[in-house]
């Protein structure tokens, strides 16, 4: 069992910038991998197409996923994030189980999801292996680079947001209705969370929160089960914001989205993905000025760009450049990339945070 961290962590953030990871799925297209490498064996006969499922190579292509957690922990990284960003069963459904409304047999609601998904047995051992194989990869990694370098590494399990939304109707004639109900996201979730605390995680890090509703399920969720296993652990809630960086992508502000997750006492709160580092920072001066926790910042490397190396705009230089501005504006307490974000990219981004002090808690 991995001890808490949280008073280690507070005294390293409160002495430097801790550098996190970058994009999982950036970084698995450089390996080439094909359908085939997806499915693995255990896979094979799969009807729905795996390769897009970057979550399910933790099983089919192990070395991989524990080499590119290698990777960024060498470029720099002191936290990584496992990888199972879509390892819980109502995400992982959309590859296993078919879909009603492909076929004109109904739409998905509350009842496709218990009956389908969530008393799926093949789909909640999988969660399972996902999760647990996942924190042991990184773990593993996390681990082998600390014994060579003296440092100590950390380990996020990584809880996103889901394919489903508590807040939106996908139903513009029925506003009111919701393909899944609270209780149903936070049961997902909390299967998830037991894993990664199996496979030896020590961060829970729920994270590209579009909508609040699911971060407060899964949030729960961590609490719940933290509680019932007579465990602490610490937690990070990052969000992603819309364009113009103001708010989250359902129209939350950033003053609303710490008033509905401070009660939890959140090791760090911030902002990953979104649309770039230049558009989020209003909404991270907002969160700045409010949290009383430590801020976090990953965002994406810039705007899709199909035509750049990494298919996104920005490259290391200028990653660091943008979150050593952040820094030196007394923004952040932890940084690091999203979707575009190379090992090359965080090697960078350490680079810049280890020239800039940290940003002071405030004292109310």
């Amino acid at each position: 069992m991995q001890p808490d961290p949280t008073d280690e962590l507070k005294k390293a953030l409160a002495e430097r910038i801790l550098v996190l990871d970058g994009a999982m799925g950036t970084t698995i297209r450089g390996y080439g991998l094909e359908e085939e490498d997806a499915r693995g064996q255990r896979f094979a006969k799969n009807e729905k197409d795996l390769l897009n499922n970057g979550d399910i190579l933790s099983l089919t292509k192990p070395d991989v996923i524990a080499d590119i957690h290698k990777r960024f922990y060498e470029a720099g990284s002191d936290i990584v994030e496992t990888n199972t960003f879509s390892a819980t069963t109502i995400s992982q459904s959309e590859f296993f189980v078919e879909d009603p409304r492909e076929k004109g047999t109904g739409r998905k609601d509350p009842e496709f999801f218990e009956e389908k998904v969530l008393n799926n047995e093949f789909l909640r051992q999988l969660t399972v292996d996902l999760n647990v194989e996942g924190a042991r990869l990184a773990r593993q990694e996390a681990d082998r680079v600390a014994n060579d370098t003296g440092i100590k590494r950390y380990v996020a399990g990584a809880i996103g947001p889901m394919t489903v939304s508590l807040t939106n109707s996908p139903d513009a004639e029925d506003p009111a209705f919701r393909v899944v109900t609270f209780d149903q996201v936070k049961r997902s979730y909390t299967e998830q969370i037991n894993a990664l605390i199996d496979g030896g995680v020590d961060i829970l890090m729920i994270e590209t929160i579009f909508d609040s509703l699911n971060a407060k399920a899964a949030l729960v969720a961590s609490q719940e089960v933290l509680e019932a296993r007579g465990r602490k652990l610490p937690i990070i809630i990052s969000a992603a914001v819309g364009r113009g960086g103001e708010t989250m992508i359902s129209a939350q502000k950033a003053e609303a989205l710490w008033t509905a997750v401070a009660h939890a006492d959140p090791l760090a709160i911030g902002l990953n993905c979104s649309l770039g580092p230049d558009l989020m920072k209003p909404f991270l001066e907002d969160l700045s000025s409010r949290a009383t926790a430590h801020i976090s910042c990953y965002p994406n490397a810039g705007l899709p760009n199909p035509l750049a190396p990494t298919g996104f705009d920005l490259e290391p230089h200028h990653m660091h450049e943008f979150m050593k501005e952040f820094a030196e504006s007394h923004l952040l307490n932890l940084a690091g990339g999203c979707c575009g974000n190379t090992p090359e990219h965080i090697a960078a981004i350490a680079q810049a945070m280890k020239e800039v002090a940290p940003r002071s808690l405030p004292t109310t």
